[in-house]
């Protein structure tokens, strides 16, 4: 549990026992290390540690907020933790830091966390007023008011349409200029009205939330999500050693695409399909463990509403290696 603003959120990690299952048997062994890339509040953390006891944790978040929740949650297991106020794609620098130079297990759990979500003077929720602000380190640059306030209509409307998938971009973008030449945005609410107002009335109440698709594109490139996610694929499965295992879990198709992509190239031999037997030097380094993208179950999503869009991908960096 975490103290909200307004009340008490639940944080539930989701897929948990499937992360747990996937990551473990490259956990069993002493000096183990699993490298929790967005920490959050701990909650896959806390269940990797407690079901692999000979395992440390380096955990790495941008959100002091987070960092210090977690920390409390996670200090029952003593000198097995590290963690560090960083962005998962400086990942090469943790490790450096950290004396590793390969890790045996590593997740992403990508988008948000309860903490993020649930206190609203974050302003990452569109169903209560807060300042525009949306920043996952409150200390970095690039705020939600800025883009809304400053960014042409055009510019508006591409993030919309690439990271919202918003149908109505053009139009959002529209209002939205034409609003803040009467007054500039200050908080959410104002936002979410004129996002509102700009969907046809008979597409308003279809597709969830109104302004879900223009929040969730202003999160994204308020906090360079898809960059930093690019950067910190290969990172990371350079940082596996033979036999260690990433997991990710991403929650648009944005985020997933590059899952995919990363994995499918990383499982790939280095030869043209259907070449009947492939040479020792060209052989995947890597193995998938899932097929395609797994998701929640009815009965997960309906416990944790939040876990309804997860997609969960998992690899294995191959113990005999010739490339």
């Amino acid at each position: 549990m975490v103290e909200a603003d307004g009340g008490v959120a639940t944080h539930v990690p989701v897929l948990a026992g499937r992360i747990v299952e996937l990551l473990s048997p490259a956990l069993n062994a002493p000096g183990a290390t699993y490298v929790d890339g967005t920490l959050g509040l701990g909650g896959h953390a806390a269940l990797v540690l407690d079901a692999c006891p000979q395992a440390r944790l380096v955990g790495i978040d941008r959100d002091p907020a987070a960092l210090a929740v977690a920390g409390e949650r996670l200090a029952r297991f003593g000198d097995r933790v590290q963690l560090f106020h960083a962005i998962y794609h400086e990942l090469p620098d943790v490790l450096a830091e950290a004396g590793l130079t390969s890790v045996q297990a590593i997740c992403l759990d990508l988008g948000l966390s309860s903490l993020q979500i649930d206190r609203r003077d974050r302003g990452f929720a569109y169903a209560a007023d807060a300042p525009l602000d949306m920043r996952m380190d409150p200390g970095s640059g690039l705020d939600a008011a800025t883009i809304v306030n400053t960014w042409t209509a055009p510019e508006l409307a591409r993030i919309l349409k690439v990271h919202g998938e918003e149908r109505f971009a053009d139009r959002i973008a529209r209002r939205i200029v034409g609003a803040r030449d009467t007054e500039p945005f200050t908080s959410s609410a104002r936002l979410v009205q004129v996002i509102a107002d700009a969907i046809p009335a008979a597409a308003r109440h279809t597709g969830g939330h109104p302004a879900k698709r223009t929040f969730q594109a202003l999160r994204i490139v308020v906090n360079a999500e898809l960059e930093s996610l690019a950067a910190v694929l290969p990172a990371a499965l350079d940082a596996l050693a033979p036999g260690g295992r990433l997991a990710v879990l991403a929650y648009h198709s944005g985020e997933d695409r590059l899952v995919k992509r990363a994995f499918a190239t990383a499982s790939s031999d280095a030869v043209p399909p259907g070449v009947p037997a492939v040479p020792a030097g060209y052989r995947a380094r890597f193995s998938l463990l899932t097929r395609g993208a797994e998701r929640p179950g009815p009965d997960e999503v309906e416990d944790n509403p939040r876990a309804a869009s997860a997609r969960l991908r998992a690899i294995a960096r191959n113990t005999e290696e010739s490339r």
